[in-house]
C-alpha cells in the first residue's frame, strides 16, 4: 500500500515534469532557459532535471510533507514559488522520500543532493536553478486566467493538452 507521503511526493514530481514543457509554450522561453545554464556552467539536460526537482522539492516543502495529498490540489502556485527561493537547499532536501520508484528521480536528488552539500560554485548553481523555478512557476501564474493558480490546476492543464484532440 502507498503511504500518503509517497503519493504526495508523486504529485510533486508529477509538478516538477510538466513544469518546463508547460512554460514552454512560447518557444524563446527554452532558448533563454538554455542559455541561461550554459552561462551557468549547467548542461542542459542536467538543468532541467535540476529543476525538476527543485520544483518537486519546493511543491513538498510548500505543501508540508503531512498535508494530505488530496489538498495538494488547492496548493496555490505562488506558494510553491515562494518556497522555491524562499527555503535553503537543506530545507527542501527534508522533503526526500527514503526510496524512489523510478533510478530518474533518485539519480535526480541525488545530485541535488550533491550540489547543496559541496557549496561553493555548486550553492550558487542551486540558487541560479532555484531562481529559474520560480520565474517558470510565475509565468505560469501570470499567465493563467484563473485569479489564484493552484498545483492541481496545472496538473489539469498538462493533462488536457497531452490528451488527443477529439
Amino acid at each position: 500500500m502507498t503511504s500518503e507521503h509517497d503519493t504526495l511526493w508523486r504529485l510533486c514530481t508529477r509538478l516538477g515534469c510538466v513544469l518546463l514543457p508547460l512554460v514552454d509554450q512560447e518557444p524563446w522561453r527554452q532558448t533563454r532557459r538554455h542559455e541561461n545554464l550554459r552561462t551557468w556552467g549547467i548542461s542542459t539536460v542536467e538543468g532541467e532535471r535540476l529543476i525538476e526537482v527543485f520544483t518537486a522539492l519546493a511543491a513538498h516543502a510548500a505543501a508540508n510533507a503531512s498535508t494530505p495529498p488530496a489538498e495538494f490540489d488547492a496548493l496555490p502556485l505562488r506558494a510553491v514559488a515562494d518556497a522555491a527561493t524562499g527555503k535553503r537547499d537543506i530545507e527542501l532536501l527534508a522533503g526526500l522520500p527514503d526510496t524512489f520508484t523510478g533510478s530518474r528521480d533518485e539519480q535526480a536528488a541525488g545530485l541535488f543532493r550533491l550540489y547543496a552539500y559541496k557549496g561553493g560554485q555548486y550553492s550558487r548553481r542551486l540558487f541560479q536553478l532555484g531562481t529559474e523555478v520560480r520565474h517558470a512557476l510565475v509565468t505560469l501564474a501570470e499567465r493563467s486566467p484563473e485569479a489564484a493558480l493552484t498545483c492541481g490546476d496545472v496538473l489539469r492543464q498538462a493533462a488536457d493538452e497531452a490528451s488527443p484532440l477529439q
